[in-house]
């Protein structure tokens, strides 16, 4: 077969393989460029943007695979990552610019959510996305403890100016209340005040913002699918029953709001004795992926106790301690699997029409 003939079947092919982040075929995008075909060896360049980021190495596999399987006359497939950017667009009604706002959310409380939530938000920066995080837990906010900040945010040309953990902007109800003043509010004032956060804060452009839910289910959640298209929430839970049977109730909460569900994430998975070895089932094990798996949703991974993200983040030192690979590790793998669904949403959805700017 001619290098012509394989050129024109490998333009055919791209017609079948979606890109992660809209959903159309990768043909229409001009993601795919620089072919070379020589011997049945092919080699191209794939440009992903940073939203996509996590999982851009299982993506190119992806492709390879795709190609190998579906053009006669190659053997090998060489595939040359690029991240590039793509600007946001504005999503709802209050000029926010994010491509996927994710709520981290639980049934209940002290069930590690927050710590979860930043540490996603962490993480996924870390991975090379855009990220954004937002304490919306306004009767407890406990980001700015988790991550060591404080002030009060600035006003500039009518926006907020959230604090920096980093290069990621944060806001929460925790920087404009004393640390040990209560929140007394009813659900107008909470209404308006997630819309504040959401429309007023100078957010920049994101790839995702993610969202640190109250426990239980309530104001917040419903307010929250009714300013903007919630791209879809992971539900925290621990392994014993009571966790478990709460953890269902969000996700039919959730369901309810036609919002999707992401995935579950089993925090406090375990402890291993740092000198024995061995490994105690303290709040039992597994309990969450039967859950997910009884009620269709992913699971995202499991977060063993670790004694040194418990103490660090006490301090305020979160950020410090994920940069040890071993503690970052299971925050990680929850992250891909984030993306990872999110990426199945998105194709499983029906194909835009418009057309999206060439990267």
């Amino acid at each position: 077969m001619s290098d012509i003939d394989i050129h024109q079947q490998l333009q055919t092919a791209l017609e079948s393989f979606k890109e992660p982040e809209s959903g159309r075929p990768i043909s229409k995008t001009g993601q795919v460029s620089d072919w070379t075909v020589s011997e049945g060896v092919v080699g191209c360049r794939l440009s992903l943007t940073s939203m996509m980021q996590p999982i851009a190495t299982e993506i190119a596999d992806s492709l390879r695979d795709h190609l190998l399987a579906t053009v006669t006359g190659i053997k090998q497939v060489n595939v040359q990552l690029d991240i590039t950017y793509r600007p946001a667009p504005t999503i709802g009604q209050i000029g926010l610019k994010a491509k996927s706002v994710i709520a981290v959310a639980a049934g209940k409380g002290g069930v590690g959510k927050s710590t979860l939530a930043a540490s996603i938000a962490i993480v996924l920066g870390r991975m090379g996305a855009k990220v954004g995080l937002m304490d919306a837990d306004v009767y407890g906010p406990s980001i700015p403890h988790l991550l060591g900040l404080d002030g009060r945010p600035e006003i500039v040309d009518g926006k907020i100016q959230p604090i920096k953990s980093g290069e990621m902007p944060v806001m929460s109800m925790g920087f404009l209340v004393g640390k040990d003043q209560a929140v007394v509010w009813r659900g107008p004032m909470l209404h308006g005040s997630i819309t504040q956060f959401l429309r007023d804060t100078a957010w920049g452009e994101l790839d995702y913002l993610i969202i640190d839910m109250p426990p239980g289910t309530g104001d917040v959640a419903l307010t929250l699918s009714q300013l903007l298209p919630l791209s879809g929430v992971v539900i925290v839970c621990t392994p014993q029953e009571v966790a478990l049977l709460d953890a269902g109730k969000a996700i039919s909460m959730f369901e309810k709001t036609k919002v999707s569900v992401l995935g579950v994430v089993e925090n406090m998975s375990g402890f291993t004795d740092p000198q024995s070895g061995k490994t105690f089932d303290i709040f039992g094990k597994g309990g969450a992926r039967a859950k997910a798996e009884e009620l269709g949703v992913p699971f995202l991974g499991e977060v063993p106790i670790q004694i040194p993200l418990r103490s660090e983040s006490d301090q305020g030192r979160l950020a410090e301690v994920l940069l040890d690979p071993t503690i970052a590790k299971p925050f990680e793998n929850i992250c891909r699997g984030v993306v990872r669904s999110l990426a199945t949403q998105i194709a499983n959805r029906p194909t835009l029409s418009a057309p999206l700017p060439i990267l």
